[in-house]
């Protein structure tokens, strides 16, 4: 079992940066890939990033590439989510997932087993 914290969530202005964390317990944290998603009000969930176990695969989506970075720190069960240049478009609660051991890193949602409650990231224009 595995559960999952985020912080570091707020109000921002457009082009402002906020660092999202999310905090893991359990022992499986470094063999299993973690995820970033976000809901946005009246919109689906959408893959945001995600990190392979070691750190050395990492996938965005088009919507956040060259914006946003994952990282991750194995040794404090953390994953980061640093975002930079925000737009009022990332307004949104951001989700951090991860999967089981073995399973490949992915940006379907469904491929994730653990969730956590999600934190609030607002972007004022």
């Amino acid at each position: 079992q595995v559960q999952l914290v985020e912080s570091g969530g707020g109000l921002v202005q457009a082009g402002g940066s906020l660092r999202l964390s999310c905090a893991a317990s359990g022992r499986t944290f470094s063999s299993v890939a973690m995820g970033w998603f976000r809901q946005a009000p009246g919109k689906e969930r959408e893959f945001v990033a995600a990190i392979s176990w070691s750190g050395g695969r990492i996938y965005y989506a088009d919507s956040v590439k060259g914006r946003f970075s994952i990282s991750r720190d194995n040794a404090k069960n953390t994953v980061y989510l640093q975002m930079n240049s925000l737009k009022a478009e990332d307004t949104a609660v951001y989700y951090c997932a991860a999967t089981v051991p073995g399973r490949a890193t992915s940006t379907t949602d469904n491929d994730y087993t653990y969730w956590g409650q999600g934190t609030q990231v607002t972007v004022s224009s």
